[in-house]
């Protein structure tokens, strides 16, 4: 073979309308250490600013002859992306509207990349260790001789007699030595001092390793059947769905315990960083340190040593959030995703991706499964079960053969005829009331935080917005102050009006508020509160769940990370506090989030041997997608869903593509947005395809940034990409919308 002169580099500095591999010569001193997947720096546009880059592939020539800017220097001693991982990065490019840099940048770890300054974000972390180079006996007789003279050098040698090798610190620390004594013996021959790299690893599991657990008739049946398509050698695809509690996660780990005893890799995505505590504990009492963790919440350096251990095959079962769908494992042989319904799969940033769709990708390259699991599967994934695309496995029943939570639907309306005009309702009082006195938990959920929702005159209207988004500044008691959670900006509250100097109200609540309103029903009864401000207040997810757990803490309220794979014995009341508050958003999942979310809290109660009830509090009690979230029935909910998505020719019977656009100038933004329908217009033959649109978001402002939206429902293939990456570019370099973003999303959660 010739030897590699040219390399095709993907830019880090390029834009989407610029994004192209780029050809580099690679000079004569380089050609040994750049190969595909290594890091580069080299000149960029006109200017030749330095910039780095990723070697996509090398040859020995180039189609632009011999004029090619040279590789100025190479970052990497190995490469960093495997052959298959630059492929998913040129899959994403063309699929996601994206650039192979914004792809690269996803697959690999936020520890791996490098400072302004050059210096890499994250170093290998390395310990001193000391060990004898002399036999333990004269070690042992050599410190009998230093007692008098040199008693620090004898307690070191009495130490390293016993353990043989030890890390400096340590042994400096448990005999008291100065790093003096320890050289004085490196020196005269009779120990060394190495260094080896260590892991920083998040919290590991120290027990001892538990038997796997018996299966059911129910759970053994789906074990065999998914096993049969494990043993396949062509990528399959399955969907597992289960009641609430009905032990998907056992059915996990024998599928997990099968692909490991065969010496291949599995991956395992859970939605929320608070279910991961959980989860990690669970696994890693069957399968010890073959678990790695991957999540937001790690800090850089842990986040990358457990990356490497993934890369070198130390860890073969990866448990994360969505990013943990990139772990680089070997021999890949299966894909779950626990409560794969959830839009926290889908990344709002680019790349935008739905781990979903990564997850199909590299189970098709690998042959190996991908495993669906939910109560309240996706609509799309239902259906695609149905048809036969994807295989389909039920668990009819509870694992504990336990009976789903006793509902109760409150009118709140009735509620405010009576005289309550609170937010909890007698119902849900008594209840929790009920709760306290037997010892038992109860779960209330109310997915928003603050304490209320606006602070409005009831004499002249005025509400408080936010100056920088098209929102009104929810309220915080603990601070007592306004803020926007899109933006962050923050004010204090006027004593008066400041427009009419009328008495200001305080409407709708949030999970602050209803905090308080417990204590004010229940004085003396510890309530604990988690939403993102107590998170960050703690620290973790975690710390907040196991002081629940621990302390036996009567009740809990918190916004959507309470309401799935939470499993707590003594849980056996679940309140849902306003069911009706994301039924009416506008959107087309509307319904379907609102029934998973009901149906998924509701599924929290009961899951040891007591039995559990369920409280909804809703303004719409006859409300259909209500009633069928409180009995579970997901089967006629899917039934009445799936015909409504037929009429709207929504996913799964059409894919839609949003093109959005944002600027300052609403004006410009606008004009742009029409533009762009006009161009669809003109240039879409398939007469089945429709443009709608410009249209506002729901929060049509943010950060000052007006943001505006053509959609375009159709069947996506590769022209319908062409098409649509074609007017990314063009209106992008356009020099009429200056200012103005523009990015393409594949089935938007929003």
């Amino acid at each position: 073979m010739a030897e590699a002169k040219v390399a095709k580099i993907a830019v880090s500095a390029a834009t989407y309308w610029l994004d192209k591999p780029y050809d580099y010569l690679i000079p004569e001193n380089l050609r040994s250490v750049i190969a595909p997947g290594v890091r580069v720096i080299v000149p960029f546009s006109r200017g030749n600013r330095q910039t780095e880059g990723i070697v996509l592939s090398v040859s020995d020539h180039s189609e632009f002859g011999d004029k090619l800017k040279p590789v100025l220097s190479v970052l990497d001693s190995e490469p960093v992306l495997t052959s298959q991982q630059i492929k998913l990065a040129l899959w994403m490019h063309d699929r996601l509207f994206c650039t192979v840099y914004d792809a690269v940048k996803a697959i690999l770890p936020a520890g791996l990349w490098f400072k302004a300054d050059g210096s890499r974000k994250i170093n290998d972390k390395t310990v001193e260790f000391v060990e004898l180079v002399i036999e333990a006996e004269e070690a042992y007789e050599l410190s009998q001789s230093k007692r008098r003279k040199a008693p620090q050098q004898a307690s070191i040698l009495e130490l390293l007699c016993s353990i043989g090798r030890v890390p400096a610190h340590e042994l400096l620390h448990f005999t008291g030595a100065s790093r003096q004594s320890l050289k004085a013996l490196i020196n005269a021959g009779y120990a060394a001092i190495g260094h080896e790299e260590v892991f920083r690893r998040p919290e590991v599991w120290g027990g001892e390793i538990q038997k796997i657990p018996t299966l059911n008739s129910d759970q053994q049946n789906a074990f065999e059947g998914l096993c049969a398509l494990l043993d396949s050698d062509k990528p399959q695809a399955a969907l597992l769905f289960g009641v609430t509690g009905s032990g998907k996660t056992a059915v996990y780990i024998h599928l997990i315990d099968k692909v490991l005893k065969e010496k291949k890799s599995a991956i395992l995505l859970v939605p929320e960083i608070a279910l991961t505590p959980q989860m990690i504990r669970t696994f890693s009492s069957y399968f010890g340190d073959s678990v790695a963790v991957l999540h937001s919440s790690l800090s850089l350096g842990e986040r990358y040593d457990e990356w490497k251990r993934v890369k070198s095959g130390m860890a073969r079962l990866v448990i994360g959030t969505r990013s943990a769908i990139f772990a680089p494992c070997e021999n890949l042989g299966l894909i779950i995703i626990d409560e794969e319904q959830e839009d926290s799969y889908k990344s709002e940033n680019s790349p935008r991706y739905h781990a979903r769709e990564i997850a199909k990708y590299l189970c098709t390259k690998s042959n190996s499964l991908l495993l669906l699991g939910s109560a309240t599967p996706d609509l799309e994934s239902r259906y695609a079960a149905q048809i036969g695309r994807y295989k389909f496995f039920e668990l009819h029943k509870r694992y504990n053969e336990m009976l789903l939570p006793t509902v109760k639907i409150v009118d709140m309306k009735r509620e405010l005829r009576g005289g309550n005009g609170g937010n909890i309702s007698s119902a849900l009082r008594d209840e929790i009331a009920e709760n306290i006195v037997r010892g038992e938990q109860s779960i209330l959920f109310l997915n928003r935080r603050g304490a209320n929702k606006l602070i409005c005159c009831g004499e002249c209207g005025f509400v408080y917005k936010c100056p920088n988004c098209s929102v009104s500044l929810t309220y915080h008691s603990s601070n007592k102050r306004l803020m926007c959670h899109y933006c962050g900006y923050t004010r204090k509250v006027d004593d008066k009006c400041p427009d009419c100097g009328g008495t200001l109200s305080f409407v709708g609540a949030g999970t602050q508020l209803v905090e308080e309103e417990l204590h004010r029903l229940f004085p003396n009864v510890p309530v604990l509160r988690m939403d993102i401000d107590t998170v960050k207040a703690a620290g973790t997810h975690e710390v907040l769940l196991e002081k629940f757990d621990t302390e036996k803490i009567p009740i809990m309220i918190g916004t959507q990370m309470v309401t799935k794979g939470l499993n707590f014995e003594n849980v056996t009341l679940i309140g849902v506090i306003s069911a009706d508050q994301s039924l009416y958003c506008g959107d087309y999942r509307s319904g379907e989030r609102t029934f998973s979310l009901i149906t998924q809290v509701v599924g929290r109660s009961g899951r040891g041997s007591k039995l559990g009830r369920a409280v909804i509090q809703t303004y719409t009690p006859d409300n259909e997608i209500i009633k069928l979230a409180a009995t579970q029935d997901y089967e006629s909910f899917y039934n009445s869903e799936i015909q409504l998505r037929r009429l709207q020719m929504t996913p799964p019977f059409a894919d839609i593509i949003a093109i959005t656009v944002s600027g300052q100038d609403e004006n410009i933004v606008l004009r742009c947005c029409m533009d762009i329908r006009n161009t669809l217009r003109a240039s879409i033959k398939d007469e089945y395809a429709r443009i709608l649109g410009p249209a506002p978001l729901p929060v049509v402002k943010v950060n000052n940034r007006y943001r505006y939206r053509v959609s375009i429902s159709c069947k996506v293939d590769a022209e319908m990409r062409s098409l649509v990456s074609a007017i990314l570019v063009k209106f992008n370099s356009s020099g009429n919308y200056k200012g103005v973003s523009i990015f393409a999303d594949n089935n938007p959660s929003d």
